[in-house]
């Protein structure tokens, strides 16, 4: 208990030489660039609502800094991955594959589209789906009938696999894609946490047929609530414009609609706050990889794990996290660092223990359930005055 003691202090003391005194949350946004004058700009234009020249670039930036063909940009990454599974075919009663270690908008959004999780387990690595545990699973209980993979015991389609890259850390993309394929199953990549993580120079959400970012204000830039689409597919680019303008189809003044659509075009005045985030965006990797070096230093010689990514990708570090011994290790550290005024928290509680997902058909989830006993969430932001303020 003593030597519990002693290292969680040790966390307290590293954190408070990182961001100093007072309460440490766990990610708080950076404000220190163009943010005011480009939302002044968005005022002074009168275009403050999802028509506005901000949207538009921020959109290129995205699509620049991801090398994706296209970006269509969403009020928030939830409504960016309802969008990115209608347009990638999932329809009201399919099923669709995603991991139960994610954060509840994962299978929020499958909700809305209609469509039933099944949960596969992750692996302890990266946090992330599993290719082992999704083979084992497809191998068990799916079939394939004209090209398209259907659950053995439920009779449904399956069709979609959104796997999740958590926390920022790549998961192992190339070979969950490789079983997809095999199986005609379309890939949604859930990279909502992950802008700026690689997979061998690669950038995640770049593997599949499509894939969604999510700019909250917790996350590595933030639009205050924003997401993104991305695809290198043109016509689902043009169609996921269409149908998050409403499906209005273009005309000086009538209001004519072909389809069901939805209101989740970014805001011109979000979409100012993204542009002057994204200038910043690679001095904010650099310094929060220095965050983690150092907490990597700090956990070099200790028995609590700190999570890396896999040899050859690179994290963006948005949420750095540890792996505790047990699950009451996890409880003394999260008692004593918040008691202290330094966050952090535990993993998401698991989809499928959630009343509404409890249901949910599941491959038993051995680590899912190890990890969720374990991981532990600590401090991530770029540190107070770390970066220069640069405004023009």
């Amino acid at each position: 208990m003593k030597q519990q003691a002693g290292q969680v202090q040790a966390v307290v003391d590293l954190v408070r030489s990182i961001y100093g005194d007072g309460f440490i949350p766990l990610h708080r946004p950076v404000f220190e660039g163009n943010e005011k004058q480009y939302m002044l700009d968005c005022i002074e234009s009168n275009f403050v609502s999802s028509v506005g020249a901000k949207v538009v670039e921020f959109e290129q930036q995205i699509a620049a800094f991801t090398g994706s063909k296209y970006a269509i940009a969403t009020v928030n990454g939830t409504a960016a991955l309802h969008v990115a599974l209608q347009l990638a075919g999932v329809q009201r009663g399919d099923e669709v594959i995603s991991q139960a270690l994610t954060f509840i908008a994962t299978c929020n959004a499958l909700s809305y589209a209609g469509a039933h999780p099944v949960f596969v387990d992750v692996d302890v690595d990266t946090l992330g789906l599993s290719p082992v545990a999704l083979q084992r699973w497809l191998s068990a209980n799916a079939e394939i009938r004209d090209g398209r993979a259907y659950n053995r015991s439920t009779g449904r389609r399956i069709a979609a696999c959104v796997p999740m890259h958590t926390f920022g850390f790549p998961l192992r993309i190339r070979e969950v894609f490789a079983i997809c394929e095999e199986y005609g199953i379309p890939m949604v990549e859930d990279a909502a946490e992950s802008l700026g993580s690689y997979v061998d120079g690669r950038h995640t959400g770049t593997f599949g047929k499509l894939a969604t970012l999510s700019f909250n204000g917790n996350k590595t830039i933030t639009t205050g609530g924003g997401g993104m689409i991305v695809t290198d597919d043109e016509a689902i680019a043009v169609h996921a414009k269409h149908l998050t303008t409403t499906a209005k189809i273009p005309h000086p003044y009538e209001f004519v609609h072909d389809e069901v659509g939805y209101n989740y075009r970014l805001p011109n005045l979000n979409a100012a706050l993204g542009c002057a985030q994204m200038e910043r965006l690679p001095e904010m990797l650099v310094l929060k990889a220095d965050v983690a070096r150092r907490y990597a230093e700090l956990f070099a010689d200790s028995s609590i794990r700190f999570v890396q990514p896999l040899e050859g990708n690179v994290a963006n570090r948005w949420l750095n996290a540890i792996v505790l011994a047990s699950e009451a290790d996890r409880d003394e550290f999260l008692q004593y660092t918040n008691a202290r005024g330094v966050m952090t928290r535990p993993v998401w509680r698991l989809m499928s223990r959630l009343e509404m997902y409890r249901h949910c058909q599941h491959d038993g989830l051995e680590n899912s359930c190890w990890l969720e006993a374990r991981v532990v969430n600590l401090p991530s932001s770029v540190p107070d005055a770390a970066m220069e303020k640069k405004a023009r």
